[in-house]
């Protein structure tokens, strides 16, 4: 969890209180953060002849965004003990009627394609909040925004600048300006080689420096205003003294950038002088018909059940009492108009991104109303059981390892080449999960099926004596649009035998005993077909659950005439539940195996 260092007497002054050491520590446990040091009898240390002063260095939960600075910790603290309400943030249209603009171009899609941004009005700083407000910037980067490669932020002085704003994407020998802190004017590829060995930036220019163009932000004198995610223009600089700041976010994760734009100005629209007021900007996208108002300081609003609050928490309390508790929390809560004593109606602010369902409003009630004062809950209303899924995959390890084989366990990632290539097959485009930025060429896609798995486990093994026979119970992966992530996984059993005989037999015998296991019986002619034993097999002629083998030749990766799909009827549904044979000599060749090698894999999914 991140540690937040705040100056401890103008934490105390913000909350209206002093506090011992040990007090304090008592509300960070209330309130479910915790504190880690205080270094008032410490040892601080000196800055331009100054004594740091003593800070509270507090834990708080990894999902708190809005408590990453001293204003959202003092602004939480102060809801929770009763002594401020949830700010009500709002939109305020600037001085001149119209709202300001930044236009995109449609070259930025081929390198950072989103952008947000907002004004804060009459600001004002002194050096500690200044401080904080570059530093939540910092935490920001480093936190939600993954390394600026998922978010980068910019804050400008508006008064040294002029919109409307353009978002553009240029050749890096067109970009030419100041950098942030220095004097001699740099185009895209000399700054790339000036940051190179910079501690602080060096490590952000892998983000842009291969792509052939550059984001860039322009104001309406073309003055550049930053080079997205690595730095800013000189010219346009905040100081403490800036008293109209203008915030620009560009992104590659839309819901990442609307969360990082919301920290920064609900967190310091407090020193505006209309306090909790932001101005916002229009972002123009007429490459893809978009015009949208940012920031988006709206509600949410959930309804849950009192029952379930109650039920998970072990509590008796009426939709009234918790809608009190929850008011804690920087939430507005109230009994239902529907039906006001059954359900809660819960309005999230702007700035509690972490509120995703309603186990998270739970959590904070439980929070508001005290974890160590709950009542305990009878064990026995929770007894553990493993999934069934997994309690089946379980059965399948124990029966293979009984029959001598040995269990592996691979990485779930591989290269593109060793799940389609190498295995003699084709990626239709539609099938694996590929990374969109692979560290290395061996971890390209999530696999789609366990072979490769085993195989590299048995060319690293290939010194030990002959047979290896080796298995895997584990999931694959496959895309999947009809599901919300766009992918599934997919429990598959998969065994290889490696030796100086092709050991067909061996891996036929381990399917029949998994089948065996699993209750399944092997359907022929004589029992469980109505057709005659010539006639190819159609699930109308099946009579009752159970497997059966179809010779295919249509599976490179298998030796031609020397593999069998394995199909199955199951509650009345027949399907192709995997396949098991011979491999090609060209795969044994890709894999470096000099040995004949058969394998086996199926769904285990089918079974549950």
């Amino acid at each position: 969890m991140p540690t937040i260092s705040v100056d401890k007497y103008d934490l105390y002054e913000a909350l209206g209180q002093q506090y011992t050491t040990a007090e304090f520590e008592d509300l960070c446990f209330e309130f479910g953060i915790e504190l880690d040091e205080d270094t008032e009898n410490e040892e601080r240390p000196i800055v331009d002849g100054v004594q740091e002063p003593p800070q509270l260095k507090i834990e708080i939960p990894a999902n708190r965004y809005d408590m990453l600075c001293f204003e959202g910790i003092a602004l939480m603290l102060n809801i929770f003990r009763g002594k401020q309400a949830t700010p009500n943030f709002r939109l305020a249209q600037p001085p001149s009627g119209d709202l300001t603009t930044i236009t995109v171009l449609e070259d930025t899609t081929q390198v950072r394609p989103l952008v947000a941004g907002a004004i804060l009005r009459n600001i004002t700083f002194t050096p500690k909040s200044y401080a904080s407000f570059i530093a939540l910037q910092d935490k920001l980067h480093q936190n939600l925004a993954r390394q600026r490669t998922l978010v980068a932020i910019g804050t400008h002085d508006l008064d040294t600048i002029k919109g409307p704003f353009t978002y553009e994407a240029r050749p890096p020998k067109d970009i030419s300006f100041v950098p942030l802190n220095q004097t001699k004017k740099l185009n895209g590829e000399e700054l790339m080689s000036f940051y190179e060995k910079d501690k602080h930036l060096g490590r952000y220019l892998h983000i842009v420096r291969d792509k052939p163009l550059y984001p860039v932000i322009y104001d309406a004198n073309r003055v550049v205003c930053s080079l997205p995610p690595i730095i800013n223009g000189d010219h346009s600089k905040i100081s403490v003294n800036s008293k109209n700041i203008f915030i620009e976010c560009t992104a590659t994760d839309q819901t990442k950038l609307e969360i990082v734009l919301n920290m920064m100005v609900t967190m310091f629209s407090v020193y505006s002088q209309d306090q909790f007021t932001v101005e916002p900007i229009k972002v123009i996208s007429d490459h893809n018909g978009q015009t949208r108002i940012t920031p988006n300081l709206s509600t949410r609003t959930q309804t849950v059940e009192v029952d379930y609050l109650n039920g998970c928490l072990g509590l008796s309390e009426t939709a009234e009492s918790i809608s009190k508790l929850l008011t804690k929390m920087a939430v507005v809560a109230k009994p239902s108009e529907k039906d006001p004593d059954s359900l809660i109606e819960v309005t999230i602010p702007p700035m509690r991104a972490d509120i995703l369902q309603r186990c998270d409003i739970m959590e904070d009630v439980g929070i508001a109303y005290g974890f160590n004062k709950l009542p305990r809950i009878n064990v026995t209303k929770t007894v553990g059981a493993p999934l069934t899924l997994n309690k089946l995959a379980d059965i399948v390890r124990l029966e293979c390892g009984m029959a001598g084989w040995s269990e592996v366990m691979p990485l779930i990632l591989c290269s593109h080449d060793e799940n389609f290539a190498w295995l003699n097959r084709k990626d239709d485009g539609n099938t694996a999960v590929k990374l969109a930025n692979p560290k290395t060429a061996e971890y390209q896609i999530v696999r789609t099926s366990l072979l490769p798995g085993l195989l590299k486990t048995i060319r690293e093994n290939k010194g030990h004596s002959v047979p290896i026979c080796v298995f895997e119970t584990s999931d694959v992966v496959f895309k999947d649009a009809a599901v919300e992530r766009r992918a599934r996984n997919e429990r598959h059993f998969a065994a290889a035998w490696y030796g100086k005989a092709s050991g067909f037999e061996e891996v036929h015998g381990l399917l029949d005993r998994v089948m065996a296991m699993l209750r399944q019986a092997f359907l022929t002619h004589e029992e469980g077909l109505s057709a005659p034993i010539d006639y190819k097999v159609t699930p109308a002629h099946l009579q009752r659950d159970g497997y059966w083998l179809e010779p295919v030749d249509n599976e490179p990766t298998f030796f031609p005439g020397r593999a069998a799909a394995i199909h199955a009827r199951i509650g009345g549904k027949t399907v192709r539940i995997g396949e098991f044979g011979i491999l090609h000599p060209t795969v044994l060749e890709n894999f470096e195996l000099k040995y004949p090698v058969s394998t086996l894999e199926i769904n285990l999914e089918v079974f549950l």
